[in-house]
């Protein structure tokens, strides 16, 4: 702590310094005409038209970024900034800025925010780079960031980082640190966004309407999950975040809408682990006249489409896997996957069987659990873990899918399916229950295990019952975990890779 300090303690005196100069250390605004990749590309076009000076000189340009490194040598320095889209060689030679700038080079650091102008030139070793004919101190920083050692590769030309930023739950907390100085974390949010607009894209070409639900509800619902509680002073009354969007996106489908989505925050009261977050991104749709079955073709052609519009490929590689996305995707019904596991068929097991299995593989969290549930467990124990290519699990039992329409074949199922993707359910679907009374009684048995100790079981939501009597097209529903989805894309074995900023325990 001593050794921080003491570089603390330096660059407060150079701000100190800075000021005395009269130089102001935390700008107002700078106008750059080019971002660092933009300077290569117009140097090159200038060069390969042949409209370089006699000096080899290309147009002027204002840039500005983060100082990432520095080599003096003498009367001229060499440094790269970085912009957030890519990084540019910046040449200081003291004749050519005089003698006062020069010295006010000693009081920048590594961090620093500076605005440069001057002419592109290409160095003896290819870079192209910009000449200083002057520079601006956009902001000090006051505080080193976590460089590490800097190469780049002799044969791939790949920039390598050594060292550096290490500590995985420092650079989730410092995210901001961790995006100074990992471009390829930048990257990945960037990919993130993109993809975020491609599936908002695919559903808008789709004729579907998006729309706003609330966080707040008065009655959570359209998962098994805990909620987060808080309370509504001006009311008096307790409310809950979101665990779902379903339940009122179904209303809009009572109320005419036939196609809507929403992509939203969504909360659950729930441990951490490589797939979760208590606070998620889902994108959730519902489409009238269509079933599960429809479903699947529409989610199959959006997965393709936002690899062939984002990624430019449909392989991609997954940790050690590598998925192919070629279609038709896998199917595999969640009884059969589980009976072939299991040795034995799931629908001649009892409850007290089913449970016997579970505390002999050592499944955890079991109290409450019913028969849907220990099913839910031991498939997620034995089959879940080799679905790594792309597969839709079908036909979850009735008492696993309170929201789900009997299966119009084996009214022990319903009709429902769950994409996996890389060992994660990724999407989850259904041909939505749109028969009030059964799913009044649904509801009842969800409370039966509520009371029996089940306090992810779902609630008596007494108004969507009521929106149901009022009469719901044959709907099908699409759920699907945008973070999880993101992971699969980008190759990040953890949620928290692809959330800018995840929950932690607090700092000690």
């Amino acid at each position: 702590m001593e050794d921080l300090s003491q570089v603390l303690r330096v660059r407060r005196e150079k701000l100190d310094a800075i000021r005395e100069r009269g130089i102001q250390p935390f700008a107002y605004n700078f106008s750059a005409s080019h971002d660092a990749t933009k300077v290569a590309v117009a140097f090159a076009a200038t060069e390969t038209s042949g409209g370089l000076t006699e000096g080899g000189e290309g147009e002027t340009v204002t840039v500005a970024g983060r100082i990432v490194s520095w080599r003096g040598h003498g009367k001229s320095a060499f440094a790269h900034i970085e912009d957030g889209v890519g990084r540019i060689q910046v040449y200081f030679k003291k004749d050519l800025i005089g003698d006062e700038a020069f010295e006010s080079l000693d009081l920048l650091d590594l961090g620093d925010w500076i605005g440069v102008q001057g002419p592109t030139f290409r160095t003896r070793t290819g870079e192209v780079t910009v000449k200083a004919s002057s520079h601006t101190l956009l902001t000090k920083s006051l505080r080193p960031l976590p460089f590490g050692k800097v190469e780049q590769d002799a044969e791939t030309g790949e920039r390598v980082v050594h060292s550096g930023f290490v500590d995985q739950e420092t650079r989730y907390r410092q995210r901001y640190a961790d995006l100074a100085v990992h471009p390829e974390v930048r990257e990945v949010f960037r990919t993130r966004s993109k993809i975020v607009s491609a599936l908002r894209a695919f559903l808008d070409g789709e004729g579907f309407l998006e729309v706003e639900t609330p966080v707040l509800q008065p009655l959570y619902g359209g998962a098994s999950a805990k909620p987060f509680v808080t309370r509504h002073h001006a009311l008096d009354q307790q409310m809950y975040l979101r665990i779902a969007d379903e339940l009122y996106l179904k209303r809009l489908i009572v109320g005419g809408l036939d196609r809507v989505y929403e992509i939203a925050k969504d909360f659950r009261n729930e441990g951490l682990s490589r797939v979760h977050n208590p606070e998620f991104t889902m994108l959730e749709w519902y489409q009238a006249f269509s079933d599960y079955e429809d479903q699947m073709d529409l989610v199959e052609r959006m997965v393709l489409h936002v690899l062939d519009t984002v990624l430019k490929t449909r392989t991609v590689q997954h940790g050690e896997h590598e998925i192919s996305f070629a279609p038709p995707f896998r199917r595999l019904g969640l009884v059969a996957g589980l009976s072939e596991a299991l040795g034995t068929d799931v629908h001649e097991m009892s409850d007290a069987d089913l449970r016997a299995k579970a505390e002999e593989l050592k499944v955890p969290d079991l109290k409450g659990a019913g028969r849907g549930k220990l099913i839910d467990k031991l498939f997620g124990e034995l089959v879940e873990p080799g679905l790594i290519q792309p597969t839709f699990v079908t036909d979850h039992p009735k008492e696993l899918s309170p929201l789900a329409k009997p299966h119009r074949d084996d009214p022990r199922l319903t009709e429902r399916f769950e994409l996996y993707i890389g060992g994660a359910e990724v999407f989850n679907a259904f041909s939505e229950l749109n028969d009030p009374i059964d799913q009044r009684e649904r509801f009842e048995a969800q409370a039966g295990l509520r009371a029996a100790g089940d306090d992810e079981a779902q609630q008596v939501d007494e108004d969507y019952i009521r929106a149901l009597e009022y009469g719901m097209p044959p709907t099908g529903g699409v759920g699907m975990g945008v973070d999880r989805f993101v992971m699969m894309l980008t190759n990040q074995s953890s949620i928290r890779d692809v959330i800018l900023f995840p929950i932690l325990r607090n700092e000690d």
